[in-house]
């Protein structure tokens, strides 16, 4: 990449203090796992790169709270800051060489690179021509080539962009994506209406496990040597959903999570323990107002073990029932980002590097309180993601998310033209690629357990 401008070290840009999951963020960094989100779409067509380039450059400037770095500052300051820079520090958009292995190439760069906080913007848009996409099969990035089977004639293009965590999450990034297509190919990249939901949510539930108790860790399996994280993405059929329904299809992706680790657990001989896992919420809205940044908050949804041991087909509308008043209730009720502790540990009353110690220490203590996973469902794609006549409409986008340990493991879901569209990462400490191929055959199945009628 090339260098279009030079960051700073006046305070001639405007300022901004890190928010409280920015700070925790920062605080807690790894380089052996670094902390990306990546986003994958793939389009039938061709990009012209300096279109592109154009159009994103554009987009960031119609979104200008992307443009931003992390602020020097002395070892004694009391906040991180952001510096919002008129213009970006670098080239964000490159063309790697294309090839058989362009695609695996990607997929492992954006598990390993991440995009620095020194320059802004902190992500990057890679463009893989002549890709294929992973089509229901593995797509490894250990180093192994992809099976034959996972490249299809006539694929085109795949967009990867890599986003610092720290900094962004994946759908504010896909809000600038999305402006991005309505630039360079000059068509309406309008949010989709979202799905009507009941006004008032049921009352919370009194059957779950308390949040107090120690959740199931994601069992070990085959880890590998090399530090970092694994990733596998599949497309499945969206699970069926009979009309009228109590239960969404996040509900379903919920259950069929809560089971597939339930029975890796089993397999593996571990003890039944209640399952937390944490989802995040955005109530953000989609259109070109949606607020750039990290911008969802967590909750988590709770899962006794006779509920996933005893989950025959006659107790899945019970169980789904469950879940679903369980999620609605948490999603409705009014709670900061990471909790009220993380709040506490940002308030800035002593130099940042003494918090950061400190919230490293409490990460380490609390790591058995930990959720046992993530599952992050982004829905139906909300935007078209259309490119114009020449590059076409997306028609397979990937989400996947940081896994580092003690979760070692998430599950990232997005639909797209009618299909399912899951990405499995883990931590290499924890799993290994084919313990990976396994998990995504049981949540096939457990998902398929799902499609029960009322």
């Amino acid at each position: 990449m090339t260098t279009t401008s030079t960051p700073s070290t006046h305070s001639a840009y405007p300022r901004i203090p890190f928010p409280v999951v920015d700070e925790v963020a920062r605080h807690c960094l790894q380089e052996e796992e670094p902390e990306t989100v990546h986003i994958e779409v793939h389009l039938p067509g061709r990009l012209d790169p300096a279109r592109l380039r154009k159009a994103f450059t554009e987009a960031l400037h119609r979104h200008p709270r992307i443009l931003m770095r992390e602020a020097a500052g002395p070892w004694y300051r009391r906040r991180y800051e952001w510096e919002l820079t008129a213009e970006p520090d670098l080239e964000v958009v490159s063309f790697p060489a294309p090839g058989r292995d362009a695609l695996r190439d990607a997929r492992t760069r954006a598990l390993v690179q991440a995009p620095p906080l020194s320059l802004s913007p902190p992500i990057r848009l890679e463009v893989v021509e002549g890709a294929g996409r992973a089509e229901g099969s593995e797509a490894p990035v250990d180093g192994g080539a992809a099976p034959a089977a996972a490249v299809p004639r006539g694929e085109a293009t795949v967009l990867f962009l890599t986003i610092n965590h720290t900094a962004l999450d994946g759908p504010a990034c896909l809000r600038v994506l999305a402006t991005a297509a309505e630039l360079y190919g000059g068509r309406d990249n309008s949010p989709a209406a979202p799905p009507t939901r009941a006004p008032e949510p049921p009352p919370p539930p009194q059957d779950a496990p308390s949040n107090w108790s120690r959740p199931a860790r994601v069992a070990a399996g085959a880890p590998e040597l090399s530090p970092g994280n694994g990733l596998l993405v599949s497309e499945l059929p969206l699970p069926h959903r009979p009309k009228g329904s109590p239960y969404t299809v996040n509900d379903q992706l919920m259950v069929a999570t809560a089971l597939t680790l339930a029975h890796w657990n089993r397999e593996h001989g571990a003890r039944p323990r209640p399952l937390r896992i944490t989802m995040p919420v955005d109530d953000r809205p989609r259109d070109t107002t949606m607020p750039i940044g990290n911008g969802t908050r967590l909750v988590e949804v709770p899962f006794t073990p006779d509920e996933l041991t005893r989950a025959t087909p006659s107790d899945m509308p019970a169980l789904l029932h469950r879940t679903a008043t369980r999620t609605r209730a948490l999603k409705s009720l009014p709670r900061p980002q990471l909790g009220h502790g993380a709040s506490l540990l940002t308030a800035p009353v002593a130099p940042v590097a003494w918090r950061a110690a400190l919230t490293r220490g409490l990460r380490r203590a609390a790591a058995p309180w930990t959720s046992t996973t993530l599952l992050s469902n982004i829905g139906r794609v909300p935007y078209p993601l259309d490119f114009g006549a020449e590059a076409g409409r997306a028609h397979a986008v990937w989400f996947s998310a940081p896994a580092r340990m003690p979760r070692g493991l998430t599950v990232t879901t997005a639909s797209t033209a009618g299909r399912l569209h899951l990405a499995l990462r883990w931590s290499r400490s924890l799993l290994g690629h084919d313990d990976g191929a396994h998990l995504r055959d049981l949540f096939e199945h457990h998902l398929h357990t799902t499609e029960v009628s009322t």
